[in-house]
């Protein structure tokens, strides 16, 4: 197929007609999700390195990087050790000494690099101050340096794409649209704020001409991304503002806490009387309730519930799991039932005549309260006026089925609780459309979980603790972050299925060990997590998808193997599945990591148990990333703003889009505004439209 040239004045253009691309390439760039031009400009680098540093030969220090430029002395050498194991070696000199290189499987730089000629060599160095080493360097000629000798951009790759590919795509594709590249900013906002023009920030993020101007770029970039993510996020709430409905009656919530066999505390007490404010306001409500594991968020979403059902609307609570919704019905409808709530629980795994006679009930509105999972919004299920929407645990719901759940009503109110703690910086972005209530206490005589962090030579000590446990009647979770292991099978990492079978066979041959994992049928899961929670289980191993699972109050070890591959609010989260009953519980973190900013991350996980410490820990010591995934929250994910190193910028493009919206509230004077944001939140398209 003819290759044809970009056209310059459409940045959607797809990556084929990219000179050097072509069909099949477009393919392997799709893997990346590359699809347009647009998408090649903006695939922005992770990390990048300095090669601008040339060093002589003889000043090469072990284990540092840097660039050599140097000539062959000889025709290199292939050598096939085995099979699958080809090595390329040479030798090079420059005026200071020798260095030996070696290539691993690329045989074709036997012949592509000649004797005689100099080439620029970028590596580690390896060997000693007497002979110094490099163990598959980059390598290109010095005459015609493409890698070397600048400051080079690190991105994700994919099979079928190099760096090297992707580099000249993203160079072939700003030479197409660099001159015509839309600077959406406000021409008044990039002054304010000292920021340079859309075209310098693409070229220097991609192929920065100094460190200064690669700062330039990012500022630019990031702050570009926070401005339109406020932008959006408060379009999405200014229309939610614009909804009107019914205002709840207020509500005697006596008889309520009465019911409780507890006191609510403090914080609890706040965050209802927040969402009961809410419902009485005239406008839905949209609320996070954000604790702690063990906080009591549930009492808060019964407390709303009972309110709702009050008010003669029906309320529903979806949870991500049958057995989690399970749970919920088992503890909420006997509290709920005594004070005359009709409670019924709906999932999945029923027959077809129990769901169409629970619809036909909900329908009938002799159904007060549904809990159920993802049931709750199939399309048989109807319901006779939807006043309150729960779900739990947000990180496991998007938008669009928040969204799905809310259109079985009109304009119900939505509640979503999360026992994730997020830091605030970081909630304002992921849940910027939402108003946030905080469970910062515990409920007294909630209890502290010993922590350890150990390595794996801990391990004979650690089965002698756990059989201990178990011959007291407890028991154990241990969760690894594999489930099969690798092919070579020596990167160390712990592997639920083997570890499961070794536990069995070779550790505990009298003791019940069982292993769940995420790409077990729903049913197997289920059945799994049931069983253990009847008691029938001693030892689960696991993956972290028991990280939002069944409360089992007799689990009282909590073991996590190969800890450093978890982030610090993962094994927050993990370590709230024990330490739910009235018996002693302990968390015991294995890592033989020798980095010390891994041992210092495990550190924070034994000094203290707030979870909102933790997560702050988590987001300076890891960077956001995708946190919690903001596309599943059918929001745009971050690709260079830092939120744990750019707090300060992001209340500066908050303040510059607050002013604008102030201004101009419908972006009239910003068509190109408007259009990237409604692109960016495609999957919120409904809500900005």
């Amino acid at each position: 197929m003819r290759e044809e040239a970009v056209p310059t004045a459409d940045l959607n253009t797809s990556v084929q007609f990219i000179k050097g691309i072509g069909v099949q390439r477009a393919k392997s760039l799709g893997k990346l999700n590359i699809c347009t031009l647009r998408d090649l400009i903006s695939y922005f680098p992770r990390a990048y390195e300095d090669r601008t540093l040339t060093k002589r030969i003889s000043d090469l220090q072990p284990g540092e990087l840097a660039c050599v430029e140097a000539m062959v002395t000889s025709p290199p050498t292939l050598s096939r050790i085995r099979k699958g194991l080809e090595l390329v070696k040479l030798r090079a000199v420059d005026d200071s000494g020798a260095l030996d290189v070696t290539f691993f499987n690329q045989a074709w730089l036997k012949n592509s690099l000649k004797a005689g000629e100099t080439y620029v060599f970028y590596g580690k160095a390896e060997g000693n101050l007497l002979r110094r080493q490099m163990a598959n360097p980059v390598v290109e000629p010095a005459d015609r340096r493409e890698q070397t000798g600048r400051i080079v951009p690190v991105y994700p790759l994919t099979a079928g794409v190099s760096r090297l590919l992707l580099s000249r795509s993203i160079r072939q594709g700003l030479d197409a649209c660099g001159d015509i590249l839309p600077d959406i900013l406000p021409e008044g906002v990039r002054q304010a704020y000292q920021l340079c023009h859309a075209g310098f920030a693409y070229e220097n993020i991609h192929f920065p001409a100094s460190p200064e101007a690669l700062d330039l770029s990012r500022r630019r970039l990031a702050f570009e991304e926070l401005f339109l993510f406020t932008i959006g996020l408060r379009r999405l709430r200014s229309r939610r503002d614009e909804v009107r409905t019914t205002p709840f009656e207020g509500v005697d919530m006596a008889s309520f806490y009465a019911a409780l066999p507890f006191t609510l505390t403090a914080a609890q007490k706040r965050c209802v009387e927040e969402a009961l404010g809410d419902m009485r306001s005239g406008r839905p409500m949209n609320r996070l309730c954000q604790g702690d594991v063990g906080s009591g968020k549930t009492m808060v979403a019964a407390a709303s519930v009972y309110f709702c059902v009050k008010n003669s609307r029906q309320a529903a609570l979806m949870a991500p799991t049958e057995i989690l919704a399970r749970q919920h019905y088992d503890g909420l409808s006997p509290l709920l039932e005594r004070l005359g709530v009709r409670c019924a629980l709906l999932t999945g795994s029923m027959t077809p005549k129990t769901k169409r006679t629970l619809s036909a009930q909900l329908a009938a509105g002799e159904i007060d309260f549904i809990i159920g999972t993802h049931a709750l919004i199939s399309g048989g299920v109807d319901y006779q006026r939807l006043g309150l929407v729960v779900t739990d645990e947000q990180h496991r719901f998007g938008v669009g089925q928040r969204a799905a759940l809310a259109s079985k009503g009109d304009s119900p109110h939505m509640l979503v609780m999360s026992a994730t703690p997020i830091p605030r910086t970081l909630a304002l972005i992921l849940y910027g459309d939402l108003d946030v209530s905080v469970i910062d206490e515990l409920p007294p005589g909630r209890q502290h979980i010993g922590t350890s962090a150990v390595s794996g030579g801990y391990r004979p000590r650690l089965y002698a603790f756990l059989r201990r446990q178990v011959e007291e009647g407890r028991q154990c979770y241990v969760v690894c972050p594999e489930i099969t292991e690798s092919e070579d099978g020596d990167d160390g990492r712990k592997a639920v299925m083997q570890y499961a079978e070794a536990l069995r066979a070779e550790v505990f041959p009298d003791l019940r060990v069982a292993f769940v994992h995420g790409k077990l049928k729903a049913k197997e899961k289920e059945a799994v997590m049931s069983a253990f929670a009847a008691g029938e289980t001693d030892i689960l191993v696991s993956t972290t998808v028991i990280e939002v699972g069944v409360d089992v109050p007799n689990a009282t070890v909590m073991v996590v193997e190969n800890a450093e591959r978890f982030g610090l609010s993962q094994l927050h989260q993990l370590r709230g599945r024990v330490g739910r009953g009235i018996h002693k519980s302990y968390c015991i973190l294995i890592s033989d990591s020798k980095n010390e900013d891994t041992r210092q991350r495990l550190r924070v996980m034994t000094q203290t148990a707030d979870g909102f410490k933790i997560a702050e820990e988590d987001l300076r010591l890891r960077g956001p990333g995708d946190f919690f995934g903001l596309r599943q929250h059918g929001l745009p994910g971050l690709r260079v703003a830092d939120l744990g190193c750019d707090a300060a910028l992001l209340k500066e493009a908050q303040a510059a889009a607050d002013a604008l919206l102030a201004q101009d509230g419908d972006l009239v004077s910003c068509p190109a505004v408007a259009a990237r944001v409604s692109e960016l939140f495609h999957q919120s398209a409904d809500a900005l439209n």
